[in-house]
């Protein structure tokens, strides 16, 4: 079930008085949630290659092969930022470091705006995956505190499958510039709920928060290294290395990630009963990684302001959908029942673009809603640390095909309409290779969740 709500004591008297303001607080809380969780969707993407030659014009021919991998950095330092922000939410507050975190973000959108070499271009992308990632795990706490956490995961889902396709929809005609400004708007809405929320609250607590133990703390900071280099070695390839060798990099993180992920659903303070950290691997391979290259496409095709945003959104809300489904099943049949979906969608996506990835998006929304049902904030918190990893391992994936078929046709001598076709066909090779991995993903799931609920069987 999700967390409950935990009231403080008081007369009857006082606790009626205090129910508008505990209203008033969750509803806050639920603007905060659907404004700051999109808000660090959409630093992931890198959109900049659509406006490579306004950008070479403006910063000299030099910029042309720099620019993209310097725009990509976003991602690695949000992955990065998720665990050591969690310890620090959990140290603190969530109030105070979602409000760094925003106003680094904010910061990083305004830099953005006078980046005048590839090199600041960088900087500035690193600043805003930074204060993406610290984001996250403060919006996490205050749903689970609030009884939330459904929703919140509703909402990271919807965000991962529709991130991509709005942020191409969002690239300038003119200028570059506005494609490092990721929908300064709802940064701002964010801010705004944020404040509303601490002044509503008063500085309390919506419900108590259980102490940091010195377990969760470690739990909590052990992807940090192996995360640190998958992240320099994703960055590393991206200067000359082949499609093989991005390939075996992104093979190996994907194990690290199933062992991590296995290992720690079966520790007594990162472990939750269903199995939360494989599901949001599962999240992480096939969000953005299968939206986004599908945005791509598109986009390639028409132009990326013409992309028909209405099979994203139909994605989004079936996300949105799923989790809210998931409070009407039993957990363990939402998390496998949500993989089997999952499955399902990204085969029918084979068959054509269509409404299929509606189909992905309920599963992931109701596997992601079904497997924080019972789990503690350590667990939950440490199943977020795994799901930008495995966003960058999923790109790293359909990067690396798509490139290969891209030189298989320029060395047979085809053009525009040859690059094209390469690019739809790497799409599909990973579409295949993407049902084979959440069937493997779901067995895990399943043991972990069988595991599990033996152990608590035993103990109880």
């Amino acid at each position: 079930m999700s967390a409950p709500s935990i009231t403080h004591p008081s007369a009857s008297g006082t606790a009626r008085r205090e129910r508008p303001r505990d209203r008033l607080g969750t509803l806050l809380m639920l603007l905060v949630v659907v404004s700051a969780v999109p808000a660090a969707a959409l630093v992931v993407p890198n959109t900049v290659l659509y406006v490579v030659p306004q950008a070479v014009r403006d910063l000299g021919p030099a910029a042309g092969r720099g620019l993209v991998p310097a725009n990509g950095l976003a991602l690695p330092a949000l992955l990065l930022a998720v665990p050591l922000a969690s310890v620090a939410a959990r140290r603190i507050r969530p109030w105070p470091v979602l409000l760094a975190a925003l106003f680094c973000l904010l910061a990083g959108i305004l830099a953005a705006r006078s980046a005048s070499t590839v090199e600041l271009v960088g900087a500035v992308r690193v600043l805003q995956g930074l204060g993406a990632g610290a984001l996250l795990p403060p919006t996490l706490i205050l749903a689970w505190q609030h009884g939330q956490t459904a929703l919140w995961a509703g909402v990271l889902a919807a965000s991962l499958l529709s991130g991509m396709a709005f942020a191409l929809h969002a690239v300038p005609l003119d200028g570059w510039r506005g494609a490092l400004e990721p929908a300064p708007w709802i940064i701002g809405i964010a801010l705004a709920a944020t404040g509303l929320h601490g002044i509503a609250r008063g500085g309390r607590a919506a419900g108590g928060l259980p102490a940091l133990r010195h377990n969760e703390r470690t739990q909590l900071l052990l992807p940090v290294v192996p995360a640190a280099a998958f992240a320099f070695l994703a960055v590393v390839t991206t200067f000359g290395w082949s499609p093989g060798a991005q390939l075996i990099v992104a093979s190996v993180g994907l194990a690290a990630l199933l062992g991590l992920a296995f290992a720690g659903s079966k520790d007594a303070t990162a472990g939750s009963p269903l199995g939360f950290a494989v599901v949001m691997v599962t999240a992480g391979l096939l969000g953005m990684p299968v939206a986004g290259p599908l945005a791509g496409l598109l986009g390639t095709r028409a132009g990326p302001q013409a992309i028909s945003l209405v099979p994203f959104a139909l994605a989004a809300g079936a996300a949105l959908a799923g989790a809210l489904l998931s409070t009407w099943i039993r957990g363990r049949a939402a998390v496998l029942g949500g993989h089997g979906l999952a499955a399902g969608g990204v085969l029918l996506l084979l068959s054509g673009e269509g409404p299929w990835l509606a189909v992905l998006g309920l599963g992931l929304g109701l596997a992601a809603a079904g497997s924080l049902r019972g789990a503690g904030l350590g667990s939950a918190l440490f199943g977020l640390t795994l799901c930008f990893p495995a966003v960058l391992t999923g790109h790293l994936v359909v990067g690396a095909l798509q490139v290969a078929k891209v030189d298989e046709a320029v060395a047979a001598g085809g053009g525009v309409a040859a690059e094209a076709g390469a690019l739809t066909t790497g799409f599909r090779i990973w579409l295949m290779a993407a049902v084979g991995i959440t069937m493997l993903l779901a067995g895990t799931a399943a043991l972990v969740c069988r595991g599990r609920t033996t152990a608590l069987r035993r103990d109880g």
